[in-house]
């Protein structure tokens, strides 16, 4: 008899311990299910700072200056679609060489019509002037001419052997670049005498006459 009561007891001391257990199992999930959500609320709950970068990045003045920037880049692209060629710039050219009044022709004819002479004195003897007044016969040109040709150089060089262009010109007649005027002698950039005679050449061979370069000079300011 002693020994069914103590089975029932043992029995008994099963079931409180695995009641026991349920009761603890249950606690503890309880009590982790509580943490794990807390946690997570704090997390949440804390800022993120790549998202805190990434919102203060749109409100700053570099990410309005780069929107701006993207809105003409398209406004840009929308109007280039819409270009239309009205026309082409127009370059000057050197007008064919026409033979000045009082000049011979070139081919040794009578002289044609050309551009107005300067009236003007002959130069002081001894000054490149001189030179090139006593050089006009030799390219066939009549003394009328040397008006033109005055009023071209002096603007160029001041009649100056040595005058030197930041472009590169140099001489009475102002060559570019200087060294052209070798094909009038080995001393061009020294003697006035070769440099006149190389600018003569020049002027008949472009322009005609003296005063036809003057004329587009006028025109265009060069020759």
């Amino acid at each position: 008899m002693s020994q069914h009561r103590r089975r029932i007891a043992g029995g008994r001391r099963s079931r409180g311990n695995v009641r026991a257990f349920l009761l603890t199992t249950v606690i503890a999930a309880v009590v982790i299910a509580v943490g794990a959500e807390f946690v997570i609320k704090q997390v949440s709950a804390t800022a993120d700072p790549l998202a805190l970068a990434a919102s203060g990045l749109q409100r700053s003045h570099v990410a309005a200056e780069l929107v701006q920037q993207r809105e003409h880049i398209i406004l840009m692209t929308a109007a280039t679609k819409s270009f239309k060629v009205v026309g082409a710039p127009k370059v000057a050219t050197k007008p064919a060489p026409l033979v000045a009044a009082g000049a011979p022709a070139a081919g040794g004819g009578g002289g044609g019509v050309g551009a107005p002479t300067v009236p003007t004195a002959p130069p002081n003897p001894g000054t490149a002037q001189s030179i090139a007044y006593n050089m006009l016969a030799s390219f066939g040109f009549d003394h009328s001419q040397f008006g033109c040709l005055d009023d071209i150089w002096t603007r160029e060089s001041g009649w100056r052997y040595n005058a030197e262009n930041a472009s590169g010109a140099y001489g009475i007649p102002q060559a570019l670049p200087g060294s052209k005027m070798a094909s009038a002698g080995a001393d061009w950039a020294t003697n006035p005498a070769t440099q006149i005679s190389w600018g003569l050449g020049y002027i008949k061979s472009t322009y005609g006459s003296p005063c036809n370069a003057w004329a587009f000079w006028q025109a265009h300011g060069w020759y």
